[in-house]
């Protein structure tokens, strides 16, 4: 995930956006240089993911073939923490083409038209490149342009891009079928478990209430990918996060038992991964998992990641059904959980540490 907007006030912004400081020629700056064990790589030695398919159209269908998706569901959140998600009627492959265009064609506009959308200080809400909130903080090589979604009266339209002309139209068209989708898996995850069809659902929330942000990023070629990152290692404070990979370069990579794995590109899925409000509510049962984003000196790349998170006054904990003597309760009652995550983001550690009990 990234920096939302009931994280903690930012100190500052980095002075220039990753693209004007590889455009400037300047010597690559030392808070760019990744300190923790390796900045990772996109070489071909480290494993390719066989990450799961689910097909979401057998997953809600009333056959037989619905109760092999939703054992394939549970097998992919209990294992991977996450899986490819295709045949979802409503985003189809062509409609996906058309967010990630719009996104690609924003972050090429000249510097002065994309500043138009810039940050306020103090904000996280709108274009730029990381955010600084401490001295000691490593960059990530990547510039976002970030906006809330839903709910639809926290809209902040000033930082929507007006061009191309149909981004706005797309991303709401876009976020609105996620909505559907990040429905259907909550129902889903407690039926592959035989719990109550709503038990998830209800604990998340009415999606009227519920925060969706959508975070676009671009991550420019990097002429030290050895020693720069895309994204830290992190897992997400979110119940689902919806990624929209780009089409020809790889880069986000998941842990597992201490190996990092490349995730194949898959043009006509979406990457799904549970975050740590799925972790919480299903007592450890589905794994949210830890992900980051390499760097390449070749290619630039785009993503699209849409968090669905709940409202922050909603208490999430543990649902019925899964705490018993063989499974004892792990995680507290937490509460605007997102709140802790910036920070705990920026300094290399996971927030679900402090919901733990």
């Amino acid at each position: 995930m990234a920096e939302t907007s009931s994280s903690p006030a930012p100190v500052e912004s980095a002075s220039r956006t990753v693209q004007e400081l590889i455009t400037s020629g300047k010597e690559l700056p030392e808070r760019y240089i990744y300190k923790g064990s390796d900045a990772g790589s996109l070489d071909a030695s480290l494993p390719l993911m066989e990450i799961p398919i689910i097909d979401i159209g057998l997953l809600t269908s009333p056959s037989s073939s619905s109760t092999q998706e939703l054992e394939k569901l549970r097998s992919a959140l209990s294992f991977w923490g996450c899986f490819q998600a295709i045949n979802y009627h409503g985003i189809e492959p062509e409609f996906l083409n058309k967010m990630s265009e719009v996104g690609k064609q924003f972050f090429d506009f000249p510097p002065e038209t994309k500043q138009k959308y810039s940050r306020e200080d103090g904000s996280t809400e709108g274009y730029g490149s990381d955010i600084i909130i401490a001295e000691e903080q490593t960059l990530d090589w990547t510039d976002r342009l970030f906006l809330t979604t839903s709910p639809k009266d926290q809209r902040q339209l000033k930082f929507w891009p007006e061009i191309p002309e149909s981004f706005r139209e797309t991303l709401h068209e876009y976020t609105t079928e996620l909505e559907k989708l990040n429905e259907i898996l909550l129902k889903a995850m407690a039926t592959c478990l035989n719990l109550e069809e709503n038990c998830f659902l209800d604990m998340y929330g009415e999606k009227e209430n519920a925060t969706m942000i959508a975070r676009f990023n671009f991550y420019p070629p990097c002429p030290r990918p050895d020693l720069v990152i895309g994204v830290k290692p992190h897992a997400d404070a979110s119940a689902f996060t919806y990624l929209l990979q780009d089409k020809q370069v790889e880069g986000l990579q998941f842990l597992k038992d201490n190996q990092w794995y490349r995730v194949p590109l898959n043009p006509e899925a979406l990457v799904i991964n549970a975050g740590d409000y799925a972790e919480i509510m299903s007592n450890g049962i589905f794994k949210s998992p830890v992900h980051r984003v390499v760097t390449n000196s070749e290619r630039e790349r785009m993503s699209l990641a849409v968090f669905c998170i709940p409202n922050p006054d909603r208490e999430i904990e543990p649902v019925n059904g899964v705490v018993n003597e063989a499974r004892p309760r792990l995680y507290k009652k937490v509460k605007d959980y997102v709140s802790l995550y910036f920070e705990y983001y920026q300094r290399g550690r996971r927030p679900i540490e402090a919901a733990i009990i």
